[in-house]
């Protein structure tokens, strides 16, 4: 019984972390988020979401981009392209698809879900990995 104890003990000590899955940190996924933003999103959706009336649908408080998180993420991976309804208005144009790893699009999608007066739930790295599983 004396050997088991500390057998368990140690079990418990270097086990119990590795198995215990890791609190997502968004307040640093919206940090990382936002350097990728300013990479890749701005120049069409601007600084502040805003995009360009009847050509660069807006992020900022987006009705379509809060609707439906699957889609966010299928769409920032493969793009989209035809019309769109974002806000009451049409958009009918083409983002192309950003090569990004998987944290990179959830980085980047928790911060526009969590800025510009949007408010939304958290968008893990594995979600964006089921997601790009469904694509291939």
């Amino acid at each position: 019984m004396n050997r088991f104890f500390p057998s368990l003990v140690l079990l418990t000590i270097f086990v119990s972390p590795a198995a215990m899955a890791q609190k997502f940190d968004l307040k640093a996924s919206i940090e990382r988020g936002k350097e990728v933003y300013a990479s890749y999103c701005t120049t069409c959706h601007m600084e502040q979401g805003e995009g360009i009336e009847s050509v660069f649908p807006p992020l900022a408080k987006s009705d379509y981009l809060m609707a439906d998180k699957k889609r966010s993420i299928h769409q920032v991976i493969n793009g989209v392209s035809g019309e769109i309804k974002v806000n009451k208005v049409v958009y009918n144009g083409e983002m192309l698809g950003i090569d990004l790893t998987d944290e990179e699009v959830s980085d980047v999608l928790n911060y526009v879900r969590n800025s510009f007066g949007n408010k939304g739930e958290a968008v893990t790295p594995n979600e964006v990995n089921g997601v790009r599983k469904t694509l291939k």
